[in-house]
């Protein structure tokens, strides 16, 4: 079964690469590697802020 937040991070990701595509900075030869770099930032990116908000990504010290 697929997380929600799997979901958001392929539906992120796809509408990201299409950019891409439209705007001529990907090219079909390079879509694999791009793909997953953008994926994993997203999808890191969404971990973190699932952890902020969660309070636990807060550095030591830190105010808000």
């Amino acid at each position: 079964m697929v997380k929600k937040e799997d979901e958001l991070a392929l539906k992120v990701t796809k509408e990201i690469i299409i950019k891409f595509i439209e705007v001529g900075r990907l090219s079909i030869n390079s879509f694999d590697e791009a793909f997953t770099q953008v994926h994993e930032t997203v999808r890191d990116t969404l971990v973190r802020v699932d952890l902020e908000d969660a309070g636990e990504g807060e550095e030591p010290g830190a105010s808000s």
